[in-house]
């Protein structure tokens, strides 16, 4: 089954709309004018590796006084850095820790971007045979049964936060020899998995853009694999918050919106992500 990602995110596009119509932000301050300077992005390492800020980011520097310097880490690292401070605007995708970090008063807004899915990766043939099972919880299972070699990022990212809760989910703490993490992105853990036949969770945009890979989506299509990105304009003192919420506002507006919805550079040619606040 195929999860239908452009209608999941209507609502969240009726409610960026109308803070649009609006003109101010979920924290209901007013953009800012004549924001300058350097800016720090911290953004996961999915909107790196697949190629999506190299698009973007000419785009608004062209348009704009401010430049970014663009961090990839893990979502958990990244909203370690804005708790501290050493990050202006947050792009990540990993929605409990994001709402932990708005609850503890470091972000002054938390704003919908664009949409994926998670798919879990393996050999091609899916030995473990997880096509067969009906959720993701149970496609883990198989793989924990027939101990299929599974590599984990194990990096505090939001897809490893993801990977957890399934494991969770499925009733298993994963371990032993047919379980390792890398400690690394995710287009490396790809690679990784790639190299010793494993599966994995990625997500999906990350996958499609990774060439000469010989894994095969085994598992895909359900709800729980659903993974949204939301832009945060951090909240600390010595922050260039006037750049923020502008980043913040241009990456929902229009132009980068289409942008997003064009990209597509992958053997594929499928889009690797839906932009939330523009209807293509």
């Amino acid at each position: 089954m195929r999860l239908d990602l452009g209608g999941m995110a209507l609502g969240a596009v009726a409610t960026v709309a109308a803070m649009a119509a609006a003109g101010c932000s979920a924290g209901g301050e007013e953009q800012p004018a004549g924001a300058s300077g350097a800016m720090v992005l911290a953004t996961t390492t999915s909107t790196q590796n697949s190629g999506l800020l190299d698009e973007l980011i000419p785009m608004f520097e062209q348009r704009s006084d401010c430049t970014v310097k663009t961090v990839p880490v893990g979502s958990g690292q990244a909203l370690e850095m804005g708790e501290r401070g050493e990050a202006d605007a947050l792009l990540v995708h990993s929605p409990e820790d994001e709402e932990k970090f708005m609850a503890g008063g470091h972000g002054s807004s938390r704003e919908p971007v664009m949409h994926n899915d998670f798919v879990i990766v393996g050999p091609p043939g899916d030995p473990a045979g997880l096509g067969k099972a009906r959720t993701a919880a149970e496609a883990l299972k198989k793989v924990a049964r027939s101990k299929a070699p599974f590599a984990s990022r194990g990096d505090d990212s939001g897809t490893n936060t993801k990977e957890l809760s399934l494991w969770q989910e499925a009733g298993i703490k994963p371990g032993g020899s047919w379980y390792f993490e890398t400690g690394q992105g995710m287009g490396e853990t790809l690679t990784v998995a790639n190299q010793k036949q494993a599966y994995t969770l990625s997500d999906r945009g990350t996958f499609l853009a990774t060439n000469s890979l010989q894994s095969k989506i085994a598992f895909e299509g359900t709800e729980k694999l659903y993974n949204s990105y939301h832009v945060i304009v951090v909240n600390h003192d010595g922050t260039n918050t006037g750049c923020a919420r502008e980043y913040s506002r241009w990456i929902r507006g229009e132009p980068a919106q289409r942008a997003i919805a064009k990209f597509a550079v992958n053997r594929y040619h499928q889009p690797l992500f839906f932009p939330d606040v523009l209807n293509r």
